[in-house]
């Protein structure tokens, strides 16, 4: 805070550093930000983004009455923020704020903030949530809304009429995560074509159909240009893509994918042939099922069972796969002995740039205690509820690559379930439902 009084130039800086990117904790924070920025109003237009990723109302209050008396952060008090906040860019929230966020707080996030870029709604299910989205659907909603990152993740229990109104208003669309959501095929649909969607978040969204989204990345032009999609399914509980729709399917995405996800797809060895292509640019890979460690392996290397593929081999071209999802595999599914063997190149050294291979969290225990893991330059880790294989890093291959890219937006973990809205450090609720969860 000294920078403050050290020079008109400094002090312009330090409170921009200050004030352009706002986390909010708690409650306490978010009550002496408010104070700060109605005191002194040009304070509030220096902010750009407000985080609520890391807020935890049990900091503070152990219960809920007693977060209630507070009245630190209610409805009104966000709604004031907002006010006094004109060219935020980013609103990131979750889960724990959702009963704050009323059909006014909503309306001046869509209607009231020419400048925001950035939605963020992770988690949010509640019926207080669901009522306010539903009271503003009647309301009169502009042909185009600025927003061009949006994340509903999780936002299970809105109706798909709040699909069917937002989408076909985002023309600026860069990044949209609906997973787990009640989407149709006539949301979908909707998108404007003169979007620019980079990243597309369709993991378990159950009023979709196979045929619809196929036709969707074939022909809609806002998709052309996709760097990280997730189609994937708990195949527990509902199937998406069967063999055929497969087979369709994989020609037909683009160069630019650098992330995919097909986990809980019915898949088969045919399958490979048609992946083969896209393990040259992509660096995430999560596989379905159905499919054998042999079948796998031919990812890594090519061919060698007659001479007819001495072409293949001469021409070959190395992956460039820096995570592999295995996760589909039960412990009773995935074969650890050919994983394990000599013949399998997967957890060899050649199979760099490969890192991490992530397995169903019932095998950490398993595979901790493996002393044959440990040989093959390979550790075992856990983080809530999954599990990965993570090589060990030798110096003599010069520096570990710090899992940093553009298209992950601040994350360096390899395999999110979310759709980042925000280039930020990860961590707090988004870091849970990033990296902590199961699809």
């Amino acid at each position: 805070m000294s920078l403050l009084l050290t020079s008109r130039t400094l002090h312009s800086a330090t409170l921009n550093a200050l004030y352009k990117n706002i986390t909010i904790p708690h409650s306490r924070i978010f009550r002496k930000f408010l104070t700060h920025i109605a005191q002194n109003k040009e304070l509030g237009t220096i902010v750009r983004r407000l985080d609520f990723s890391h807020f935890n109302p049990t900091t503070l209050f152990s219960t809920a009455s007693e977060r209630a008396t507070t009245r630190n952060l209610t409805p009104e008090t966000l709604l004031q923020c907002l006010e006094l906040t004109p060219f935020l860019r980013e609103f990131l929230a979750q889960e724990y704020i959702e009963d704050e966020l009323d059909a006014n707080v909503l309306r001046k996030l869509f209607f009231g903030l020419d400048r925001l870029q950035g939605v963020d709604f992770c988690g949010c299910t509640s019926n207080a949530f669901k009522n306010a989205f539903q009271s503003i659907l009647l309301s009169d909603w502009p042909e185009t809304l600025p927003i061009s990152r949006l994340s509903l993740h999780k936002c299970m229990t809105l109706p798909a009429s709040v699909f069917e109104t937002l989408l076909p208003r985002l023309g600026n669309l860069t990044h949209l995560d609906l997973s787990g959501t009640r989407v149709t095929n006539e949301a979908l649909q909707s998108i404007p074509h003169n979007a620019k969607i980079t990243h597309l978040n369709l993991s378990k969204c159950r009023l979709l159909t196979a045929d619809v989204i196929i036709d969707f990345l074939a022909k809609h032009p806002a998709v052309k240009s996709l760097v990280f999609l997730s189609l994937g399914e708990d195949a527990r509980s509902h199937q998406l893509f069967h063999e055929d729709h497969l087979t369709k399917l994989i020609p037909i995405l683009p160069h630019s994918l650098r992330s995919l996800s097909l986990k809980g797809s019915k898949m088969a060895p045919s399958h490979i042939d048609l992946l083969r292509p896209l393990t040259k640019h992509l660096e995430e890979l999560a596989l379905g099922r159905r499919l054998k460690i042999a079948d796998i392996d031919r990812l890594f290397v090519p061919d060698e069972n007659n001479d007819e593929n001495i072409d293949q081999q001469l021409e070959w071209i190395p992956h460039s796969l820096k995570y592999l999802d295995l996760s589909d595999y039960t412990a009773a599914e995935l074969d650890l002995i050919t994983l394990f063997g000599r013949n399998t190149s997967i957890l060899k050294k050649y199979s760099a740039p490969l890192e991490v291979i992530e397995v169903t969290d019932d095998l950490y225990a398993r595979l901790a205690k493996s002393p044959v893991v440990k040989q093959l330059g390979w550790t075992v880790t856990e983080n809530g509820n999954r599990a990965w294989l993570v090589r060990v890093h030798d110096p003599e291959d010069g520096p570990r690559d710090s899992g940093l890219r553009y298209w992950k937006m601040g994350a360096s973990f390899w395999g999110m379930r979310k759709i980042p809205i925000a280039c930020a450090e990860v961590g707090g609720m988004y870091g849970s439902y990033m990296f902590k969860r199961k699809l």
